[in-house]
């Protein structure tokens, strides 16, 4: 009797073990803001621009243990008022920084300005998704705002088929709470931030961490 109760409770510990491994091997994932923030010329090759982008982390663990890469990760932000209402009635499909653009070509005049863009459907029709192995970053993009403008953007593939400036995503200056969820194989990732557009001056357009009232919103 006593060596069949040895024979169960080791089993029992062998798998406890390999699920408790299995456990530590999953993604763990985090959401950051980029410091500095990105500033570049408009599309045009003229003017300023800022592009707010978030990113996205996986910890690693020792080297002994091998985390595994969070597969497929897509994802959607929601923008709220400070209250907590919902300012667009549909959230926004994100785009990774290092997925490729929605366009196949572009013309450009005699001088070398860029007239339009001709798109890849193919490409735009795709939802942006993207693996984020262990110890590694990715970017995506939350908004945009040119210098001499009030408003801002949200920024996602869409984005390329209006100048950079969707009017679907349009966001008048004021203060905002984003909602990110990342999604990776069943499992999700949140992160909430303030998104700072009651600003003048170009290089205060930013995003903050949220305030401890923020919490209380029920987002």
């Amino acid at each position: 009797m006593a060596t069949a109760l040895s024979i169960i409770l080791g089993g029992l510990i062998t798998i406890l073990t390999a699920m408790g491994v299995e456990y530590l091997r999953l993604p763990v994932l985090s959401l950051a803001i980029e410091e500095p923030p990105l500033d570049l010329l408009g599309p045009d090759g003229k003017g300023k621009r800022r592009n707010l982008r978030l990113v996205l982390h996986n910890k690693s663990l020792p080297e002994f243990l091998q985390r595994s890469a969070a597969l497929q990760c897509r994802g959607e932000i929601t923008f709220h008022n400070l209250d907590g209402q919902v300012f667009f009635k549909k959230a926004m499909p994100i785009r990774w920084v290092s997925s490729p653009e929605p366009l196949a070509n572009q013309i450009v005049d005699w001088q070398g300005n860029v007239q339009f863009h001709i798109r890849d459907f193919t490409r735009a029709a795709a939802e942006s998704r993207i693996d984020v192995y262990p110890g590694e970053n990715e970017l995506l993009d939350v908004a945009v705002r040119f210098d001499g403008e009030p408003d801002c953007y949200g920024w996602n593939n869409d984005s390329y088929l209006y100048n950079w400036r969707n009017p679907s995503w349009k966001l008048p200056p004021g203060r905002y709470i984003l909602k990110v969820v990342i999604t990776s194989s069943g499992r999700k990732c949140v992160g909430k931030f303030r998104l700072i557009n009651n600003v003048d001056n170009l290089a205060e357009f930013r995003l903050t961490n949220i305030l401890p009232e923020d919490a209380t919103k029920g987002l």
